[in-house]
């Protein structure tokens, strides 16, 4: 049987290990908390620098959108052309294009792509803007119909292989000018000819423009996509 003395020692022993366990549990807490403050932190970070980020590159989108209307503001009405905040530039005149069914330049469309493109090229490429650019896009759109289509399958096939018939004529004419030679290599690099076919034609109050769905639009697309993803890859373990 044990004594008194005994019993409270057993007590006292008893005392001091849960004492060194709330310790060890307090010790662990805190260090779970200086992670979980540190990844907090680490995460903010990243945040902030894809903010600003997409911060730049949309201050660069304005700028270039600011660029490209001041020089081409007065061209637009008599080249029935447009230009969007997203950096389309969008020639709509079906009729100065190519003819129906065909992907041959028009002549008239020739001599808008002669004065445009070297233009275009000089703001694209100028310093400020130039690293920054992922893709320029030569894209050719139809309408959805196709005379003499079985259906709308094949009317989108026939419409397809016209569509990027006309970019690569469209490609081709303007790397043979000779206004942007000094431009070739970075162009070959960037430049691309993409035919979509029907894919995006316009819609006006639910009904399709046909007339206005015939297009040839170029288009800039920025890094900023890159970037940010550049970020979240070097944020994972």
């Amino acid at each position: 049987m044990l004594t008194d003395e005994e019993k409270l020692g057993g007590i006292r022993e008893q005392e001091g290990h849960w004492v060194a366990v709330s310790d060890l549990m307090a010790g662990l807490m805190m260090v779970f908390l200086l992670i979980s403050i540190v990844f907090m932190i680490h995460v903010e970070w990243q945040r902030k620098k894809i903010t600003d980020v997409a911060i730049l590159y949309d201050h660069l989108r304005t700028q270039l959108y600011e660029d490209l209307l001041a020089e081409f503001k007065d061209d637009l009405p008599k080249w029935g052309a447009e230009i969007k905040p997203d950096l389309t530039f969008r020639f709509n005149k079906t009729e100065l294009l190519f003819a129906r069914g065909d992907s041959e330049l028009n002549p008239d469309f020739e001599a808008i792509l002669s004065n445009f493109f070297p233009r275009y090229v000089k703001i694209i490429t100028a310093p400020k803007y130039r690293d920054d650019i992922l893709e320029v896009r030569i894209e050719g759109h139809t309408s959805s119909g196709w005379l003499g289509a079985a259906d709308e399958d094949q009317a989108y096939i026939f419409n397809m292989a016209l569509s990027q018939a006309r970019t690569r004529s469209a490609l081709a004419y303007v790397l043979s000018l000779p206004a942007v030679s000094d431009q070739k290599d970075w162009l070959r690099k960037y430049l691309t000819a993409n035919g979509l076919s029907s894919a995006k034609v316009i819609i006006e109050e639910n009904v399709e423009d046909a007339d206005r769905s015939r297009r040839v639009e170029f288009k800039v697309r920025t890094d900023a996509e890159g970037k940010i993803a550049t970020i979240l890859e070097d944020a994972l373990p």
